[in-house]
Parts: C-alpha cells; sequence; structure tokens
C-alpha cells in the first residue's frame, strides 16, 4: 500500500498562471544549467503564450494552496513536468505523473538530454530511451532524449 500524497492536484485555472510561470523558472533554472539567461527569458515568453491554451494539473501545498509543481499532457503524451525546487524529491513530480498514468498506460515524453537529473528520476520511474533528436522542438541545439514506459516500475 502506498502512503497518501502530501499534495493536492487539480485542475488549474486562469489565475493559477504567475504561479505555474514562477514555478516553471525555479524549476528551470535548477535543473537548467546548460541555458542561458536570455534562453530562459525567451522561453517564457513563449510559455506565457502558450499556457492558456494548455491543460494543466498542478500539485499545491495542502496547507496554504500554493502550486508547487504541474503537468500538461495530452492524452499519455506528458508535453511538461514541472516542480519547484523547494520541494524536489518530496513526491509531488511522482503524483502528477502517476495520476496521468492511472488513465494512460503508456506514457511518453522528451527530455534534455543536457539534464542528467531528470534522465535519471524518469529512468527511475520506468522509462526507456527510444529516440534522440539533436535539437528541440524549436531547431535550437538543445538535444531531446524521447521516452517512454509502457509499464510502471515494479509491475512485474
Amino acid at each position: 500500500m502506498t502512503a497518501p500524497t502530501p499534495w493536492t492536484l487539480r485542475d488549474a485555472s486562469p489565475d493559477d498562471l504567475e504561479d505555474v510561470l514562477r514555478v516553471w523558472r525555479r524549476a528551470v533554472e535548477a535543473t537548467h544549467d546548460f541555458l542561458a539567461p536570455t534562453d530562459v527569458d525567451g522561453f517564457e515568453v513563449q510559455l506565457r503564450r502558450e499556457l492558456p491554451r494548455l491543460v494543466l494539473r498542478l500539485a499545491t501545498d495542502p496547507g496554504d494552496g500554493s502550486v508547487v509543481g504541474f503537468l500538461t499532457a495530452r492524452g499519455g503524451e506528458v508535453d511538461g513536468l514541472f516542480v519547484d525546487p523547494s520541494v524536489h524529491g518530496r513526491g509531488a513530480g511522482t503524483a502528477l505523473l502517476e495520476e496521468v498514468a492511472a488513465h494512460h498506460p503508456i506514457l511518453t515524453l522528451d527530455v534534455n538530454e543536457q539534464n542528467p537529473a531528470a534522465r535519471e528520476w524518469y529512468r527511475r520511474r520506468g522509462f526507456v530511451e527510444v529516440g534522440r533528436s539533436a535539437t528541440d522542438a524549436d531547431g535550437k541545439p538543445f538535444p531531446i532524449i524521447h521516452l517512454r514506459r509502457s509499464e510502471p516500475p515494479g509491475a512485474r
């Protein structure tokens, strides 16, 4: 039996936009040291434009309701998963990921090759590498590793 998550999971509302952007920026600055500050600024402008069109699930602190992480997915394709570094290792990302997995047994996602901590985090959750792209979706020189999980760890 797994312990209950210490996080509340809920859908995002338009009022959550700034909190989501804050979590995204803090997570990226903590984990994407291969990006220059101008890259992060550019991605933030793009994300600010796209966020209102995305369906986001949030992990929030049940005590004060603050947003600590978010996930966006289309079916079993995870487009983004970011957790505030202040709560890394406390299960918010896993809770968001497993919520999607409960409805979609096969999950796919992309991760930056230059983010070894994230690659290892996904590996421990049963993801395997199925491909690589030399550039990101915008053609920038940030290699992407394509991952897939067809069953969670310990399912056999």
